[in-house]
């Protein structure tokens, strides 16, 4: 038998099809995927009724001057817990999930303070609750056709145009997207 192929720092596209409105075209990035399951954060559905600085100012965080950054809809677990996947010049020690040395992800408190301050990372995409599966849950999804497997690209992560990501992490596949089915099928 074959060792699972662990999936953190992947993206997973959904596929046409999906049927859960909640991933439809969604692009998640996978933090975390282990024998226990998997946990990922949805990077191209904003959360239209809350930006950063209103999120600061619930919490009583001071912002400073300068760009607000979306905050997203990370998936339909935990919603009003929060976290920011970032760029990987941000670490707030045990805080900080190192994500193939390539990205970060914390869910402390310390880094709003920072991204209020201006100090925090230089990358950012702050998500309200998250994608979790259970053990073998994602392997069988994908095994059932439901999501594609890319790398990460950090310009489709933290680019700024959400409703493209799911088209330009396909197109980095290396295929049109209109030749994808959302059904599975044996020749």
């Amino acid at each position: 038998m074959t060792e699972p192929t662990d999936l953190t720092g992947k993206l997973l596209i959904a596929m046409p099809g999906m049927g859960d409105p909640r991933f439809e075209r969604a692009v998640i990035f996978l933090c975390a995927h282990g024998e226990d399951g998997a946990m990922g954060l949805i990077v191209n559905k904003p959360a239209t009724e809350i930006s950063l600085s209103d999120l600061l100012e619930q919490l009583d965080i001071p912002m400073a001057e300068g760009p607000d950054t979306r905050v997203h809809f990370g998936g339909p677990v935990e919603g009003r817990r929060g976290f920011v996947l970032h760029s990987p010049d941000y670490e707030a020690g045990e805080g900080t999930l190192d994500v193939e040395g390539r990205f970060g992800m914390t869910a402390t408190l310390d880094v709003l303070r920072s991204m209020g301050d201006g100090a925090g990372p230089r990358q950012a995409i702050v998500a309200l609750g998250y994608a979790g599966w259970g053990p073998g849950q994602i392997e069988s999804e994908i095994a059932g056709n439901g999501w594609l497997v890319a790398d990460a690209d950090p310009e489709v992560v933290f680019g700024g145009d959400d409703a493209g990501k799911w088209m330009r992490a396909i197109e980095g596949l290396g295929f049109d997207p209109i030749l994808l089915s959302g059904t599975a099928g044996t020749a």
